[in-house]
């Protein structure tokens, strides 16, 4: 790595934007899947009523074990594949047993257990709304007008293509100027003195590189210069004294839209999620006697909607 250290390019769209909390819960449960689960064959069709087996004479199905399965995938990410279906039987049939002794002990009739139930219960409901009026009706017209959009808001930037020399002391840089006045080669020079150990082999070759990419000292230096010029002051950074050469100049081109395909699709669940919740908002009546708090809750979703 060149000891410039490229700094992480930011999307050059912008579009990284994530969700409120809430409206991420139901969504970050979705897996990723394997690298090789396309390679996979496909499984054989399941009957999700299928009864696999009995606690006190109540049936566990398919079906359950896919929802256990799904809910508890994060237990068993370490687990081998061949494990998980027997781990999440048991882990079903635990909570069988227990939730029938905690029913029999009275503790669904816990005033406490019955408020996290209806939460859960009304969280629950607000993800599959989500997923199913929100995500479920995305077109891939929708995400592809977003991108359109973000690009033609983006002014031009322009990146260069540059070599350099990165020596010590200004008495070296100084030196390696004169040779260059003098008529050397810019790559054999580079090869012979440059510190940059990934610029050894290649004349100092950085390729092309954006705004940002750079230290503010480099970068301005190299973006000043014309093409086929050198720096006849040496440029000081952090890592000692340049000499930069340009090689080129080009308008930078905007990602394609395949590489930002899925931050597209973010930016239009959040809008579409956000309008769903103001229209709903509309037809609610929603009183907080508490100005401060309502005053800090109304800053808060003033926030998260922009």
């Amino acid at each position: 790595m060149t000891l410039l250290f490229r700094r992480a390019s930011l999307a050059s769209l912008g579009l990284a934007i994530g969700l409120s909390a809430l409206a991420v819960s139901p969504l970050a449960a979705q897996e990723t899947k394997p690298a090789d689960a396309a390679a996979a064959p496909a499984p054989a069709p399941v009957d999700p009523n299928a009864v696999i087996a009995t606690v006190d004479g109540k049936p566990i199905t398919e079906a359950d074990l896919t929802l256990a399965e799904g809910e508890l995938s994060r237990q068993f990410a370490q687990l081998p594949a061949e494990q998980r279906r027997a781990a999440a039987l048991s882990a079903a049939i635990e909570i069988k047993v227990l939730s029938a002794k905690a029913m029999a002990d009275g503790l669904d009739k816990d005033p406490e257990f019955q408020r996290r139930v209806a939460f859960l219960q009304q969280r629950a409901l607000h993800g599959e709304l989500v997923e199913k009026e929100v995500v479920g009706k995305i077109t891939d017209a929708e995400i592809r007008a977003r991108y359109d959009k973000e690009i033609a808001a983006q002014p031009p930037v322009n990146e260069v293509h540059a070599r350099h020399i990165l020596v010590k002391t200004k008495e070296e840089a100084d030196a390696i100027v004169k040779k260059l006045d003098a008529g050397e080669d810019f790559q054999k020079l580079a090869n012979e003195n440059t510190k940059d150990p990934s610029g050894k082999t290649n004349g100092g070759d950085l390729g092309f590189f954006g705004p940002g990419q750079m230290v503010p000292e480099f970068e301005k230096a190299a973006m000043a210069l014309e093409v086929g010029k050198y720096t006849k002051e040496p440029v000081q950074t952090q890592f000692g004294w340049h000499i930069i050469k340009l090689e080129d100049k080009r308008q930078q081109q905007p990602p394609a839209f395949d590489q930002v395909k899925d931050q597209a699709k973010s930016a239009v669940i959040r809008d579409k999620y956000f309008e769903a919740v103001k229209e709903a908002r509309k037809a609610a009546k929603v009183e907080i006697p508490d100005e401060n708090l309502r005053k800090a809750v109304e800053a808060t979703e003033g926030s998260a909607g922009k």
